[in-house]
């Protein structure tokens, strides 16, 4: 650990946090298959889902604007670490360097629901996969997003990659890949 990470983690404004995780799945079409991606979701998270809708048309694939094509469900708090570990044990406990942005950010995708634990496989619904997508900040970030009296954040209290990277070894236990 570097002197910089040990004297941020001295300060607790310097901490990084999780502030939510999103999870989108994505099927292309509106229907029969876009309500049992949304069941698998609540299913999983135990939230419920909303749809997002295409924002152009895509001719070769059969997509219109403004049609129904994907769910998603933003997790905070307690339930988006419970949910966090989860995807993390179905993706090995593993990520890559790139998945991590200039802001600290990171996202990965599980290829099959069913890897989850605890997750059966059923016919009828079939098998779906998803973007996982956690959003890292520091504690005095609400600043930058609050309505009332709204400022500019300092630099010292942005996010590096290195600074999540570091949290999510010491936190989770994962191992970082180039």
């Amino acid at each position: 650990m570097t002197q910089k990470t040990t004297q941020a983690t001295a300060n607790p404004m310097q901490r990084p946090s999780l502030e939510k995780v999103v999870v989108n799945i994505c099927t292309g079409q509106s229907g029969e298959l876009l309500q049992k991606a949304m069941n698998v979701l609540q299913l999983i998270t135990g939230q419920r889902a909303c749809q997002r809708k295409a924002k152009r048309s895509v001719r070769d694939w059969g997509v219109r604007k403004g049609e129904p094509i994907a769910c998603m469900v933003s997790l905070r708090g307690e339930t988006a670490l419970a949910f966090l570990r989860r995807a993390l044990d179905a993706n090995v406990n593993r990520l890559q360097k790139s998945s991590f942005d200039v802001g600290g950010n990171f996202s990965f995708g599980i290829r099959e629901h069913i890897q989850l634990p605890g997750v059966k496989y059923d016919p009828a619904v079939g098998i779906f996969g998803m973007d996982v997508c956690a959003t890292m900040e520091k504690v005095g970030y609400r600043v930058k997003k609050r309505r009332y009296l709204r400022s500019r954040v300092g630099r010292a209290q942005l996010l590096t990659p290195e600074e999540s990277m570091d949290y999510m070894k010491e936190s989770f236990g994962i191992e970082i890949t180039d």
